[in-house]
């Protein structure tokens, strides 16, 4: 493992036996609660841990879950006599579905072999919190305040890490400890671990291993005499990793509140919700959040019914019966878009219109701009479409390609730039994210076909099969224009991009740009929603800055995916307009 690793040396076992919280049941002595503080509540940023054994009165614990904040989720651990404990408020408490698991740190033992590819490092910065929150979000926890987690990471109590890509620099994982002896006292000098998470598509194999070890670690040169966490029942790849490092099941359990986060712990969830796809299940959830009743019609085709009181509406995923069959028509037919976007004042690139055997204008246009793009004027997620075209030959096979999705073919200018898809919600930007063509980052160990599979699997895993890198042959194409071949072994670093288009569906990236994009990018996003007619939709860009003015609008997608947009509210704002009475208020 990339990062400093305690030596094998000996260590002694704590002499006591932990009884406060292993035994809920039994009532410590005076002599094992000497010198703990009395009520402790920490804020940890996204909620509070409450420390059950800590209270002398169930009571008090009641009165600490009831503080709870709107947006945060509070968890009281080893809590005395849960079910007691519930049964004092059985209208806002419950027993969280989750096991409690420790690890002995006195027999805790490192790891021989390094976890290539990670290094587990302390936070240096409130900036790396903000990292932080990021990471959360993808991983749809409640995400944490940078203040207060940086506030808290100042005091010994508090150990938060993150997990760096050797390769990239980037932070693609975090975990935080805290330290129950220097927080409050604790007489059997325990600590805890708290969201652990890694970001699903770029963290190399290992990494919340390493972040696990690495925060063990941090406590056994403590003298500290176990690391407790918990996770949820079903979490068989957590518990799979817990128990190869040594972690067994011990009988502390959490108690949580009743709120809207949590309903889906504590009510039944609707037949279907599981089986859906991330863009329709992230609605679903925020729906669910919010007291509104969810029925899935159709999971394969993410169709859901969502009613409050006499009032419901149809969904597929971010489409509604908001959106008329006018402006969807509209968004269809490229052609049709175009026409729009330039009767409204926004720009839009060259083009020019082909169809079977009907090259005239697209070779014109070819001639004079030197290199187009070729799609079908009909389609979705990337079908069809080619990118680069700079000779007749290359025009014709692009057009014969895309002649198998639509009849009818557009032929653009092929404009520099980045590819941007700003999202509007009710006449309003709501997210913006730049999009990139799936790329790979060579380790010096694996030739290109690997990499590009293995992170096609993770690219998978991270979006429930929605997004796979194809390694056909335009990855081979776009692989050797990079100089290397698909059985080449690329060095360290280095980045190799292997598909030419930056769909999501075929593997490429996001980065959330919303805090950066330029006042007239988003003014003529809100405009081209209008013009259309639209409530919801995503409008792509080719731009030369997200920071400047400079635009080309591309399409409009009439079915954007929300799932794509975290932090961002885009779900929150989705419900909003579908439900404005469950608005929450401020």
């Amino acid at each position: 493992m990339a990062a400093h690793v305690a030596g094998h040396r000996r260590r002694t076992a704590v002499p006591t036996t932990p009884a406060i919280t292993s035994r809920s049941w039994k009532r410590p002595s005076q002599h094992q609660l000497q010198g703990m503080r009395s009520d402790v509540v920490l804020d940890l940023g996204w909620g509070r841990l409450v420390f059950g054994q800590t209270f002398a009165d169930l009571r008090g614990v009641v009165d600490a879950l009831r503080a709870e904040e709107s947006g945060r989720r509070d968890i009281c651990i080893y809590p005395r006599d849960p079910h007691v404990l519930v049964g004092l408020a059985p209208d806002e408490l419950f027993i969280d579905p989750s096991y409690t698991y420790r690890l002995d740190l006195h027999r805790y033992r490192p790891r021989h072999e390094l976890i290539r590819g990670v290094f587990v490092r302390t936070v240096t910065s409130q900036a790396e919190m903000e990292a932080i929150k990021h990471i959360y979000a993808l991983n749809g926890m409640v995400v944490g305040d940078p203040g207060t987690m940086w506030a808290n990471h100042r005091t010994r109590a508090f150990t938060y890490l993150v997990a760096e890509d050797r390769r990239t620099g980037q932070i693609i994982g975090t975990v935080t400890g805290v330290d129950h002896k220097l927080a409050f006292g604790d007489p059997e000098a325990g600590t805890s671990l708290w969201c652990l998470a890694v970001h699903a598509q770029d963290a190399p194999p290992g990494t919340g291993e390493a972040l696990v070890r690495v925060l063990a670690e941090r406590y056994v040169g403590r003298g500290r005499a176990y690391l407790d966490l918990s996770v949820m029942h079903d979490n068989e790849a957590a518990i799979t990793l817990y128990r190869k490092l040594g972690f067994a099941r011990v009988g502390a359990v959490c108690v949580k509140r009743k709120n809207p986060i949590n309903t889906p712990l504590f009510a039944a969830r609707p037949p279907g919700v599981e089986d859906l796809n991330p863009y329709a299940l992230i609605i679903a959830e925020e729906a669910l959040r919010r007291g509104i009743r969810v029925e899935v019609t159709d999971a394969e085709f993410g169709e859901m019914r969502l009613s409050v009181g006499g009032r419901t509406v149809l969904t597929r995923e971010s489409l509604s019966e908001f959106t008329t069959a006018v402006a969807l028509s509209r968004c269809d037919d490229k052609r049709v878009t175009r026409r729009i976007m330039e009767r409204a004042g926004v720009r839009v690139a060259r083009g020019a219109l082909a169809c079977e055997g009907e090259l005239g204008e697209a070779t014109a246009l070819l001639r004079e701009v030197g290199e187009v793009v070729v799609k079908p004027a009909r389609g979705e997620q990337g079908r069809g479409i080619t990118v680069g075209v700079t000779d007749d030959d290359g025009l014709a096979r692009a057009v014969a390609l895309a002649l198998q999705f639509c009849p009818d073919v557009l032929v653009e200018e092929l404009v520099e730039g980045e590819d941007l898809r700003v999202v509007v919600i009710d006449r309003q930007v709501v997210a913006a994210a730049v999009r990139r063509p799936a790329e790979i980052v060579g380790d010096g160990r694996h030739p290109v076909s690997d990499l590009v599979r293995a992170t096609s699997r993770r690219r998978e895993r991270a979006t429930g099969g929605e997004s796979r890198i194809p390694v056909d042959e335009v990855t081979a194409e776009v692989v050797a224009e990079s100089g290397y071949a698909m059985d080449d072994v690329p060095p360290t670093g280095e980045r190799i991009r292997v598909r030419r288009t930056a769909n999501l569906h075929t593997g490429g990236t996001i980065e959330d740009v919303t805090d950066r994009l330029h006042p007239e990018i988003a003014q003529a996003a809100v405009r081209a929603a209008s013009a259309l007619g639209i409530p919801v939709t995503g409008i792509d860009f080719l731009v030369p800055d997200v920071s400047g003015p400079d635009y080309v609008f591309i399409e409009a997608n009439e079915r954007p995916g929300l799932a794509n947009h975290e932090p961002q509210p885009v779900v929150e704002r989705f419900v909003d307009l579908l439900f404005p009475e469950t608005r929450r208020r401020s």
